[in-house]
C-alpha cells in the first residue's frame, strides 16, 4: 500500500512538472520554445505578423528601421509614464550631451514663432556671434534645405553635428529686407552649471551660489565656487536651484557631502519589491571640500520648476534641519530613471527607483515645500521671446496677451490681458517706448519687442526686485546676527 502510494507521488510530481513546463513555457507568449527565424524581427509571432502586414499591404512606404524604432516607442509610451522613454541614438547623444560639460554647436537660442524659426540671440564669444548671427534672424535654410514641416527639435538637430564642421544657412534679416548666406564651424561651447558671488548686507558677507543643473562637472564647478566665496569672506550660503531641472544624482549626493558629516543618509532609494536602500553622504577623494562649508548658515531657494535631483537637495537639507527653504513648492519628480543601452544605438531610459526623503517621504506629484513661501514676480517665471509680427490697437493675438502680462509686470496699466490689443494696451505700449527713450508710437513691432525684451532682463537681474532673494538674504542675515 505505502509503495503504491509513493508510486502514485511519483507520477503526480511528475506531470505537475510537466504542466509547470508548459505553463512556464507559454509565459511570455512562447518564452524558452520560441527561437527567432531567420526573416523574423522578434521571437514574438504577432509582432512579426503587425510588421508583415504594414510592410507588405500599406499603401504608405515605411523604413523598416522606423517600424522597430515605433515599436520601442511604443513599449515605453504604454508604461504611461512621463520619465520613461525610448531614445533613438540622435535622441540618446542629445541627452548625454545636457548633462556634459560642454555641448558642439554653433551656440545660439532659436525659438519657433508664427511658424517661422527666429535666433532669439547667439551665445557670447560662440560661433554663431562671431559669423555674425544677430537676434530676429529667421533661419531660412540648412543646408540648402527649407525647414517646411519640420519641428524645433529637427531644426536644431540639423544645426548639431561633429566638431569642426560647418553648416551653411540662409536666414533673412528683417532689418536689412534681404537673405544672407552664413556657414558657420561647429565648436565647443562650454556649459557652465555654477555661478557664484558675494553678497555683502549690513556688514555681513553672504555667498551667493546658482545651479542650473546637476550635470558631469558640477561637483568641481561647486569646489571651485565654494573655496573662492570663503576665500573672499562669506560667512554663510544661499543656495539657489529655482528652474534647475535635476540632472545625476551621485552629483547632488557629492554637493550635499560638502555640507554634511560623512555617512550621513541624505535619501533613500526603493526598488520595485519595496526594498529600501540608504544614501549616505561619502568623503571624495578627487574634490577636497573645505570643512568650513559644513559649519555655515544655509538658505535654499527653489520654485516649481526646481526637480528631481534638485528636491533630493532641498529635500536633505530641510529634513536633516541643514538649511532652510525660501520660494515656492518644488516640482514633485520622485522617481530615479535608468538608462540601459540598446543594440540599434538607442537607449531605454527607465523608471526603475522611488527616491524618498531623509524621513522616507515619497515626495512624487507633491513637491518640497518651502519653509518660507514667497511670492514672486510673474516676471522671473515668464519666458522671455522676441516676436517677429507686428500688431497694432484692434489686433488679437496670443503675443498681444504675452506682451499685456509683461507690460503689466513692469507696472504699466493695462485693463486687459487676454491677447485684444484695446486703447489702455496702446497708451501702455506708448508710455512704456517713451520711458525707453527708444521712440514715439504705439505699435507693437521689431523694435518695440527688443527693448521689451531688455527691460524685462533688466528688471530680472536688479537683486532687488526678487522678493525671494531678498527675504532669504532677510533671513540669513538675521541668522548670522543671532550667533
Amino acid at each position: 500500500m505505502r509503495r503504491s502510494r509513493f508510486l502514485l507521488f511519483i507520477i503526480l510530481a511528475a506531470l505537475a512538472t510537466v504542466v509547470f513546463l508548459l505553463l512556464d513555457g507559454c509565459s511570455g507568449e512562447g518564452k524558452g520554445n520560441m527561437v527567432k527565424k531567420e526573416g523574423e524581427i522578434s521571437t514574438y509571432p504577432v509582432i512579426d505578423e503587425a510588421f508583415d502586414i504594414i510592410k507588405g499591404k500599406g499603401v504608405y512606404p515605411v523604413d523598416k528601421d522606423m517600424l522597430i524604432e515605433g515599436a520601442l516607442r511604443g513599449m515605453a509610451d504604454t508604461i504611461g509614464d512621463p520619465y520613461s522613454t525610448y531614445l533613438s541614438q540622435d535622441e540618446a547623444a542629445a541627452h548625454k550631451e545636457s548633462l556634459a560639460g560642454e555641448r558642439i554647436g554653433i551656440g545660439a537660442e532659436i525659438t519657433r514663432s508664427g511658424g517661422k524659426y527666429i535666433i532669439v540671440a547667439p551665445v557670447k564669444g560662440s560661433p554663431s556671434e562671431k559669423a555674425g548671427l544677430q537676434p530676429y534672424d529667421e533661419i531660412v535654410r540648412i543646408d540648402g534645405e527649407r525647414l517646411d514641416g519640420n519641428s524645433l527639435e529637427d531644426v536644431v538637430q540639423r544645426i548639431r553635428g561633429k566638431k569642426g564642421t560647418a553648416v551653411s544657412m540662409t536666414i533673412y534679416r528683417p532689418d536689412m529686407d534681404k537673405h544672407i548666406e552664413l556657414s558657420i564651424v561647429r565648436d565647443s561651447i562650454s556649459v557652465q552649471t555654477v555661478s557664484a558671488k558675494v553678497i555683502e548686507e549690513r556688514g555681513k558677507k553672504i555667498g551667493y551660489i546658482s545651479i542650473t543643473m546637476f550635470g558631469q562637472e558640477t561637483p568641481q564647478e561647486w569646489l571651485d565656487a565654494t573655496n573662492k566665496l570663503i576665500k573672499d569672506g562669506a560667512e554663510s550660503l544661499i543656495i539657489d536651484v529655482r528652474g534647475n531641472p535635476g540632472g545625476y544624482l551621485h552629483t547632488v549626493g557629492s554637493l550635499i557631502g560638502s555640507l554634511a558629516k560623512i555617512d550621513t543618509v541624505f535619501a533613500y532609494m526603493e526598488d520595485a519589491a519595496g526594498k529600501h536602500q540608504p544614501l549616505a553622504t561619502e568623503k571624495d577623494s578627487k574634490l577636497a571640500y573645505d570643512e568650513e562649508l559644513k559649519k555655515m548658515p544655509i538658505v535654499l531657494l527653489q520654485d516649481k520648476g526646481s526637480a528631481s535631483a534638485s528636491e533630493v537637495l532641498s529635500a536633505a537639507l530641510k529634513d536633516l534641519k541643514r538649511g532652510y527653504i525660501v520660494g515656492d513648492t518644488s516640482f514633485g519628480k520622485g522617481t530615479v530613471q535608468e538608462t540601459m543601452d540598446l543594440s540599434n544605438g538607442g537607449e531605454m531610459k527607465l523608471s526603475t527607483h522611488k527616491w524618498l526623503t531623509p524621513k522616507k517621504e515619497w515626495i512624487h506629484g507633491k513637491g518640497v515645500k518651502a519653509n518660507l513661501e514667497v511670492v514672486q514676480s510673474e516676471l522671473f517665471s515668464e519666458h522671455i521671446r522676441l516676436v517677429p509680427e507686428v500688431y497694432s490697437e484692434g489686433d488679437y493675438h496670443d503675443d498681444v496677451a504675452y506682451t499685456q502680462k509683461l507690460l503689466t509686470g513692469l507696472g504699466y496699466s493695462v485693463a486687459r490681458t487676454d491677447g485684444f490689443f484695446d486703447e489702455s494696451t496702446s497708451h501702455a505700449v506708448s508710455a512704456f517706448l517713451k520711458d525707453a527713450e527708444a521712440k514715439e508710437g504705439n505699435t507693437m513691432d521689431r523694435l518695440f519687442y527688443t527693448t521689451l525684451k531688455k527691460k524685462v532682463e533688466e528688471f530680472r537681474a536688479d537683486p532687488l526686485n526678487d522678493d525671494q532673494l531678498q527675504m532669504a538674504i532677510g533671513y540669513i542675515h538675521h541668522k548670522m546676527t543671532d550667533k
